[in-house]
């Protein structure tokens, strides 16, 4: 191992030489550096993943991001089931937000195959989708608060994302795993007293997160270990794949549901959140306004939901559906940008190929080992949560 270890830049700072290949040079008989397992059971990142840092003292210096300790491999067990066999599946590829899995895989096959979905499948096909973001939303902003040493704010967010949830079973029957949309529509319309029920919820959230502004975003602490901290660069958006929140702090106003219009979007009243100066705090900000956005969009979503009509257009036996020869990309936007699902089809019962694109891979890896090098220990755990990544989306 190479014994050259550290030079001076010009401000007196250390840092270390990288060789060829990018990697640092480092000599741990020398006793300067440290190597530590950040994870894989750590409350910086949703699920199990695990980062090798390399540490100078209390600063990062090298990062290398490990996977691989959660569920693997969907895509490849989707080519051995029939499509309907496959949605049990799909949900688990992103748990806090599998309606937009449900969505995508549901949206593909039916381009391949031609269906057009009934209006008021669409609209409730909308609502839960914003439902879905609006209960993630909930629970991130509690585990960034959490990074950072704010455990009240978890336990008032965790409260509101339950009261979704609760709106979740009785639609669906189900708080996690939905599995309401299917190919060509949903499974059933809103119960009655729905709306009711979820305004007054609704309610709740706007009353609640402005205690979560003054207790969290005006907090003195918040903003000391926040703004300016963990920059992404504007010129990193495209080369890396940033979408999303990450991507809109940064001043890039990148939304699907306005580049790319699915669903009802088109006649909703809305426009992207975006900030400017692209650290935690402004991502944190950007997902809060957008979070405070997604209640009103729920709002405008129930005014105009049919109380009745068709919400499933017909479809072949799904046990024996032979989906027409084809590829499709489908999208949506999810809490954390561009979602997609690329579907071949052979037509045969099985898919041919299933890709699915999520933000994750892009945010969590690439983007994440890049920023993470000259931060303070202390901060990774809140750096990792400002990015918003879910590890099964990596593993898929």
């Amino acid at each position: 191992m190479s014994k050259k270890l550290l030079k001076w830049n010009e401000d007196r700072t250390l840092f270390p030489e990288k060789n060829s290949e990018g990697k640092i040079d480092v000599d741990y008989d020398s006793h300067k550096f440290m190597k530590i397992w950040h994870g894989p059971q750590h409350p910086g990142i949703t699920g199990n993943m695990s980062l090798e840092l390399t540490l100078l003292g209390d600063e990062v210096m090298d990062c290398e991001t490990h996977v691989g300790y959660l569920h693997r491999g969907f895509e490849k067990l989707m080519e051995r089931r029939k499509y309907i066999q496959c949605f049990p599946i799909v949900c688990r590829v992103a748990v806090p937000e599998p309606d937009f899995n449900e969505y995508c895989f549901a949206s593909a096959m039916e381009e391949l195959a031609g269906i057009e979905v009934p209006e008021a499948a669409e609209w409730l096909r909308t609502l839960v989708l914003e439902m879905s973001r609006l209960q993630s939303f909930l629970a991130w902003i509690g585990g960034q608060a959490g990074s950072l040493g704010q455990g009240i704010i978890g336990q008032w967010t965790i409260y509101l994302r339950d009261l979704i949830l609760d709106r979740f079973e009785e639609l669906t029957g189900g708080r996690i795993y939905h599995m309401y949309m299917l190919p060509g529509g949903v499974r059933g319309l809103l119960p009655d007293g729905f709306r009711e029920r979820m305004t007054q919820n609704l309610d709740d959230i706007d009353k609640f997160m402005k205690d979560v502004k003054k207790v969290m975003f005006d907090n003195y602490v918040f903003k000391k270990r926040t703004v300016g901290m963990g920059v992404i660069d504007p010129a990193w958006i495209n080369p890396f794949g940033i979408t999303g929140p990450n991507a809109r702090a940064a001043g890039v106003a990148k939304d699907v549901r306005k580049d790319n219009p699915y669903l009802k979007y088109p006649e909703l009243d809305f426009e992207p959140v975006v900030g400017k100066d692209s650290d935690i705090y402004t991502r944190a900000d950007v997902r809060r306004r957008d979070l405070l956005m997604t209640v009103d969009l729920i709002r405008q979503i129930m005014a105009k939901i049919p109380d009745k009509g068709d919400i499933r257009a017909k479809t072949p036996n799904v046990l024996h559906w032979k989906v027409p020869a084809g590829e499709t990309y489908s999208r949506a936007e999810c809490t954390r940008g561009e979602y997609g699902y690329y579907m071949v089809s052979d037509g045969t019962e099985y898919p041919r190929r299933i890709n699915v694109r999520g933000p994750s891979y892009t945010h969590a890896v690439a983007l994440l080992e890049k920023m993470i090098v000259n931060a303070n220990i202390a901060d990774v755990a809140g750096l990792m949560v400002s990015l918003h990544t879910y590890p099964p989306e990596i593993e898929r």
